[in-house]
């Protein structure tokens, strides 16, 4: 029997299958260890025949199957090859996409603990024991009222001696027991909601259908709910179910409510459990135990069996959109696993990505609206602030007189805020105010930001830290002047302004440490008078009833953007973080500033008029032949030397000229250039934009065009990008 192996390289020469003649155990999905190139390496076996093509003298034999169970189970393993396809990618880089690396580098183990129990009575056990021996009466004793404890709180109670002598004369057992380390949620018992005749009628029209379905619903409209029904009536049909939500933030409050309404049957996948949580999560979910996955992006690979619900929560986000390699879209990921397992694929937002209401209008997706909030309040009024007439007024300070105000307001009313910034940091750049220098990274063609706290300069992409200036380095002048606010000076403003009041900051660099967005959350829902101030992690999903105003900082961060999703972006963000308002018994009110109040994306928002921003955004799209109405491609090509880089930029360049002879006018825009970031992490960037009709041939032909080795080159193609930089 030859077994076809694909070995764990990620290099373009080697992506190909290999036979191997396999042992008796051998089974398909199968990690095993095979001799490649004078060394063992880890291989998964993709199949296996009686047959090869080659001559079989020569073909060599598996060395261990690594395992006795397959962990690439069927599904899994037809999906990695139609990610291989569908995105051009490694078949080994899919593979590291289904199985974590704890799974697939066996990095984490089992975590195994004792415990002790008597095995006799305990008028037998002193008998043996007899009088002078007090620790080991005193362990019988214990045990004997107990029943079971573990090993080391006997240990620690009674001394490892003693404890030994008791197990060595068979008087107590100790029985080992698999310890799961599941991340820590607090759970909050609630009770099951009746739903309201929308969220009933949503759950009718979705449940156990084989289609794609757009639930549009307002912020606040109760599509939490109508997930978790349709899960429920899943899970009673003996299915399972996969949950995303777009920020690691949103998962410890969705936990809690999942485990709440399904205990025990939940597990959670997302970048922030440890080695061991993660290999014990994905060990449930493998097993059986765990039926309901919920997670971010990743979790769409987990290794349920017979789904019954697929559902994608605030779909529009970009980051269910892979930024690193090996890139994928989560759609079109979930769209093969709801075909595989015939079940309704549900993707869920308040503000639905142009591109999937265009589908839903074209009848590729069915639209479900949920209109109105869950408790009959109004949508909070958002009020648009002119910070140029601030200006005028005499006003300087980053807030306007009226969020001011409105915060004072909510302190003294003992309630919540949240204030919105997309940038962190105290300074988004420093810059001497005499000769224009501008603090930037050595390794990254980028400004540094400026961070108080740390009294240092950060660079935001490779991570790389400086000194503070004293002085510019190159007239030596100390008049130093810092860039746009962040999250950090907002911060330092409002315990001036609010000194008895509690702040709190949630951005990347508050977040960083063990279950960093959990705490930050609870103490923030537990406490009032409170006020929020943090980055686009904040404007999604949460759900805190005593959050009665939301400001808006700087809304024009996202909106100038050189990036067709600008004003999609920009309108989703806003309408987003304005939900957190007003979400239970008290009316909200929100704050936006601007430099352009009169900008079409604003007048939209102030009215949640989702469908006349959708009319206007796809209006001008179609005039101006930008997705859906095309498809945006780019090739970016990466090295150390800047020469590699321009060389392999133009070698693909050439034969990108040759396609655009061969499709002419469908190929609307071709050019090769530097990158708009032109240097991260000291590798020099350049690109390759192409913008043609939606045409399946010319996305595999820039694909084949881009499949070449260049040493020390690297090189990647991203299909309609989320951003250019």
């Amino acid at each position: 029997m030859y077994a076809q192996v694909v070995v764990d390289i990620s290099n373009d020469a080697v992506d190909r299958v290999f036979d191997y003649l396999a042992l008796p155990t051998t089974q398909i999905g199968m990690r095993v260890l095979v001799p490649f190139a004078g060394r063992n390496v880890l291989g998964y076996v993709l199949g296996l025949s009686e047959t090869s093509n080659f001559d079989p003298s020569k073909i060599k034999s598996i060395k261990k199957n690594l395992e006795t169970i397959p962990r690439l189970k069927p599904e899994i393993l037809d999906l990695c090859k139609f990610l291989s396809g569908r995105f051009f990618l490694r078949m080994s880089d899919c593979i590291k996409l289904a199985l974590p690396s704890c799974v697939r580098l066996d990095n984490a183990r089992e975590q195994i603990e004792y415990v002790c129990s008597l095995a006799m009575d305990l008028d037998s056990a002193i008998n043996i024991i007899g009088k002078r021996a007090k620790s080991q009466l005193g362990a019988v004793a214990h045990l004997s009222e107990q029943g079971e404890v573990k090993l080391a709180d006997l240990v620690s109670l009674f001394g490892r001696v003693a404890v030994n002598t008791l197990a060595d004369k068979g008087i107590i057992i100790k029985t080992p027991l698999r310890r799961l380390r599941s991340p820590s949620v607090e759970i909050n018992k609630e009770p099951k909601k009746t739903l309201t005749k929308s969220q009933q009628a949503a759950v009718d029209a979705m449940q156990g259908k084989n289609e794609t379905f757009l639930l549009q619903g307002v912020t606040g409209s109760g599509k939490t709910e109508v997930y978790m029904t349709i899960i429920e009536n899943a899970l009673n049909q003996g299915k399972t179910a996969i949950m995303l939500v777009p920020e690691i933030s949103l998962t410890p409050q969705m936990m809690s409510r999942f485990n709440s309404r399904f205990p025990n049957k939940v597990a959670v996948l997302h970048s922030g459990l440890s080695e061991g949580e993660r290999f014990d999560e994905w060990d449930r979910i493998f097993t059986g135990q765990a039926r309901v996955v919920l997670g971010a992006r990743s979790a769409i690979f987990a290794p349920v069996e017979n789904v019954g619900a697929i559902i994608i929560d605030e779909e529009h986000d970009s980051s269910y959109v892979s930024e690193n390699n090996p890139r994928f879209i989560t759609h079109d990921v979930a769209e093969f696993r709801a075909r595989h397992n015939k079940c309704p694929l549900i993707l869920g937002s308040a503000t639905p990505s142009i591109d999937s209401f265009k589908r839903a209008k074209d009848g590729q997706y069915k639209l479900i609206t949920l209109p109105e909030r869950i408790n009959g309040l109004e949508m909070p009024k958002i009020e648009i602030i002119d910070m140029i007439n601030e200006l005028l007024d005499g006003n300087s300070s980053p807030y306007s007189k009226k969020l001011i105000a409105k915060l004072d307001e909510c302190v003294k009313n003992k309630k919540q805020a949240i204030l919105f910034i997309n940038r962190r940091g105290y300074a988004s750049f420093v810059v001497c105010r005499e000769c224009g220098y501008r603090a930037k990274c050595n390794d990254c063609e980028v400004s540094l930001v400026y961070h108080k706290e740390d009294n240092e300069l950060k660079c935001h992409f490779c991570g790389k830290r400086y000194k503070m200036l004293t002085n510019c380095p190159n007239c030596h002048s100390a008049n130093i002047r810092y860039g746009a606010l962040g999250t950090e000076r907002v911060v330092n403003d409002l315990k001036k302004l609010f000194p008895n009041v509690a702040i709190f900051r949630m951005d990347n660099d508050t977040t960083r440490g063990k279950d960093g967005h959990k705490k930050i959350l609870e103490e923030f829902s537990h406490t009032t008078p409170s006020i929020l101030v943090g980055t686009q992690m904040i404007a999604k999903g949460h759900d805190y009833p005593d959050v009665t105003f939301v400001g808006i900082l700087d809304a024009d961060v996202s909106l100038y953007n050189s990036d067709y999703k600008s004003n999609e972006r920009t309108f989703q963000l806003v309408t987003q973080v304005a939900g957190r308002a007003g979400r239970a018994h008290n009316d909200g009110y929100v704050v936006l500033q601007t430099y352009a109040p009169k900008h079409y994306v604003y007048r939209f928002a102030s009215n949640y008029d989702y469908l006349g921003f959708y009319d206007k955004e796809i209006n001008l799209r179609q005039t101006t032949g930008f997705p859906p109405y095309s498809h945006i491609l780019r090739i970016l090509v990466s090295s150390v030397s800047e020469n590699r880089a321009i060389e392999t930029t133009k070698k693909i360049f050439d034969n990108a000229k040759k396609l655009k002879e061969k499709y002419g006018k469908q190929i609307i825009f071709l050019q090769a250039m530097p990158s708009p970031v032109k240097r991260i992490q000291t590798k020099y960037r350049y690109q390759i934009l192409t913008r043609y009709t939606p045409n399946e041939s010319i996305t595999a032909d820039f694909y084949s065009i881009a499949d070449i080795i260049e040493k020390d080159v690297s090189i990647f193609v991203e299909l309609n990008p989320n951003n250019l930089r």
